[in-house]
């Protein structure tokens, strides 16, 4: 009889940021099947009991048995330190979005490809909850119209990240591809835009809100709104009218609402279960990497009218 254990993946995260502290070590941490090693960081410690290193080539140079990494930094530069990562024959996880450019990450699953290693660009939003319930109920049914209103205060959720301003930092298409990652799963048609508003505040390269509308081609219309100066409560949520009903997501997918009654969904866990599809891919050696959203983004700025508003400071 064979044994069932499997040796963890021996992995190391790049960036300790908000997003790494709060959701990927915790994830790794409780998952069998991977051993967090160790992180690059600017700073000098990490929140857990493993060794840092200023640079990825550092990280990797000092540590014998890496296998893959997960890379937690702003997406600028994010491109040059995944193919890094893979010219080492490191698997590489990457958070959201993939890239500054639909190119730069095409070419990375060329780069993998070639080296016959996993690339895995993640959409945590689309391993809500209540999104595979929500698929599955519009799957057969027409969809007439899709709302989606994504609001919430920058200052809360981006602070002093200066980042998000800058070119390829999305301003608030950051949070606004989120709700583009579950729409593009929603949807049986392939999105296109149709149209864009994008709101730059005058001392900022990338807007703090958008209005968008997209299509698919066989009737549906597709709202969203997008905004960062939300001070009243934040809003995530996706309606969507069809011929047959109507279903409400809310929460960024955390709950379910159809035909005015709620539904019971599991608790949220995205993270978890990013990495455990990661752990299959890299079992597997394949690559799962979907442009939709990203694309979606780059067609928005490509087309979209720009209106100046007023400065932002922090």
């Amino acid at each position: 009889m064979h044994d069932a254990v499997v040796t963890p993946i021996r992995i190391g995260i790049v960036g300790l940021g908000k997003i790494a502290r709060d959701q990927h070590i915790p994830s790794l941490l409780a998952d069998p099947r991977f051993e967090l090693v160790a992180a690059v960081t600017r700073s000098a410690t990490a929140p857990v009991d493993i060794p840092v290193y200023p640079t990825l080539g550092a990280m990797i140079a000092a540590t014998p048995g890496l296998q893959a990494v997960t890379l937690c930094t702003p997406p600028q530069g994010r491109c040059t330190l995944a193919r890094e990562a893979l010219e080492h024959g490191l698997h590489v996880m990457l958070e959201k979005p993939p890239g500054v450019s639909v190119g730069e990450v095409e070419a990375l699953v060329g780069h993998a490809r070639e080296r016959r290693l996993t690339l895995f660009a993640t959409w945590h939003a689309r391993e809500s909850p209540a999104v595979q319930p929500a698929c599955a109920w519009v799957a057969g049914r027409a969809v007439r119209n899709v709302v989606v209103t994504w609001k919430e205060d920058v200052r809360r959720w981006h602070p002093g990240q200066l980042w998000i301003w800058q070119p390829g930092g999305l301003g608030v298409f950051d949070p606004g591809i989120n709700a583009l990652s579950i729409v593009t799963s929603l949807m049986p048609h392939e999105l296109f835009v149709t149209r864009a508003v994008l709101y730059v505040p005058a001392n900022r390269q990338t807007p703090i809100a958008a209005e968008l509308a997209l299509a698919d081609g066989a009737g549906a219309a597709i709202d969203m709104q997008l905004d960062f100066r939300e001070t009243k409560g934040d809003r995530w949520d996706v309606a969507v009218e069809t011929d047959a009903g109507r279903l409400e997501l809310r929460r960024e997918g955390a709950e379910l609402e159809i035909d005015g009654r709620p539904v019971a969904v599991p608790p949220a866990r995205p993270y978890p279960r990013l990495f455990e599809r990661f752990a299959e891919l890299v079992h597997a050696g394949t690559i799962d990497v979907d442009l939709a959203p990203l694309k979606l983004v780059a067609d928005a700025f490509l087309m979209g009218h720009r209106v100046e508003v007023e400065p932002f400071e922090e």
